[in-house]
């Protein structure tokens, strides 16, 4: 985790400093994708060793956090349902967008999440054409065999996204998937060159896929237009992009408005 990224409760507004502290933690959890240690939280905190034990025990006892057998601590099942719950107004809130995406390119539109080392599909919007892609919104794929995988991994340091992969494997879909981590840590540097993924034909043969991350996302989020490799197509993706990361800047807008 980089310096930058450490974050401190706030000293006043009248919050309540336990539960800042708590949250705090999960957060540096998640960070550290989903399984941590105690000398670890305590470097990233800033809080002192007996402080941590005490919110951790809480959290375990609550189903928020699970002990481990080498006593490391990992992110608790109870927070998946927190999770699916708060993804489906986020969804309702995001549909606007993902409408104008279809309406500007002409193809399905698509929300997905970085949920621990997987990525779920949110919201989609379909396209008008009778050849159209469609991804079950609950879905949950690897990151190496999408556009929306390659969006949200490509800010994160290169070791956390080294221990994703050794964590996931990299099993391939199609014959074109990314299978070896040297060779998406090169794809990840394009992606950040460029502004915008591409997943062409790497999920699904005859399916292209153009995704950006939405800047400023309190949860890593990405979105998406996908549609038939004939269709979304080098050239068009000249046109897309700028669409693409025009929609994510005023969701980026809009999740930090009151």
């Amino acid at each position: 985790m980089r310096p930058s990224d450490v974050r401190k409760p706030s000293a006043g507004g009248g919050g309540v400093q336990s539960l800042e502290r708590a949250f705090s933690l999960l957060e540096h959890m998640a960070d550290a994708g989903g399984e941590i240690g105690l000398s670890e939280l305590a470097a990233a905190g800033g809080l002192p060793l007996p402080t941590i034990h005490r919110l951790m025990r809480t959290l375990v006892s609550c189903g928020y956090v699970r002990q481990q057998a080498n006593r490391r601590y990992a992110l608790g099942p109870r927070l998946i349902r927190l999770g699916e719950a708060a993804a489906r107004p986020l969804a309702t809130w995001a549909r606007p967008q993902l409408a104008r995406l279809v309406e500007e390119t002409g193809e399905t539109a698509n929300m997905a999440l970085l949920d621990g080392d997987e990525v779920v599909y949110v919201a989609q919007v379909p396209s008008r054409h009778s050849m159209r892609m469609f991804t079950e919104v609950g879905r949950r794929v690897l990151p190496h065999t999408t556009g929306v995988g390659k969006a949200l991994l490509a800010d994160l340091p290169e070791e956390q996204v080294r221990a994703l992969l050794a964590r996931t494997g990299m099993p391939a879909s199609t014959e074109r998937t990314i299978t070896t981590p040297d060779a998406f840590v090169r794809a990840l540097r394009t992606v950040r060159e460029r502004g915008y993924a591409v997943d062409d034909n790497e999920q699904e043969i005859g399916v292209r896929c153009i995704a950006v991350r939405v800047p400023d996302s309190p949860t890593a989020t990405a979105i998406s237009i996908s549609g038939p490799a004939g269709r979304v197509t080098e050239h068009s993706t000249e046109r897309f992009a700028p669409i693409l990361r025009a929609v994510a800047g005023d969701l980026s807008a809009a999740l930090a408005g009151p």
